[in-house]
């Protein structure tokens, strides 16, 4: 199906925590897409839709449909409204995370490659994760997300004797 109505797909609902809170209607993938996801999100007032995270297999960009709120961008924050397009090319420089500081619902759409395996680098929490089975726009019950503290560093030919 190339064409899909908005109103026909269900949202997914994820919650974590008092700071996390969003819903999603996966455009991309009902549509049939496989090399570009679409994601149509909203996140409540008051609340986060992701820690704050990077790629570096995949790019991504948002369109803030409507509401308000900062996005975390790097390692500084930038103001969001209506009509505001942000492209996130792979890599640390391009850290995100948008907060709904507003007092209105923030939706916006997310559009994204689709290549997996992904790594992803989590600068908050000093986390990297590895992401395999599906890319980060695609089923979530073939996607498998696995974290790590990088608290052990080992030499490359370690373990190969």
């Amino acid at each position: 199906m190339a064409v899909v109505r908005e109103a026909e797909i269900p949202w997914a609902e994820s919650r974590r925590g008092e700071r996390y809170e969003a819903r999603r209607k996966q455009l991309g993938a009902a549509a049939g897409g496989r090399m570009l996801g679409c994601s149509l999100y909203e996140i409540p007032p008051g609340k986060r839709s992701f820690p704050l995270h990077y790629h570096l297999g995949n790019e991504e960009a948002l369109y803030v449909l409507a509401g308000t709120g900062t996005l975390r961008l790097g390692e500084g924050e930038v103001r969001i409204a209506p009509g505001d397009y942000v492209a996130l090319p792979p890599g640390e420089a391009h850290a995100h995370q948008l907060v709904n500081d507003g007092t209105e619902m923030l939706r916006y759409l997310a559009v994204s490659t689709m290549n997996e395996p992904d790594v992803l680098g989590y600068p908050d929490s000093k986390k990297f994760g590895l992401m395999a089975g599906a890319a980060p726009g695609g089923p979530k019950e073939a996607r498998t997300l696995t974290a790590y503290v990088p608290d052990v560093r080992v030499d490359y030919w370690e373990g190969e004797d």
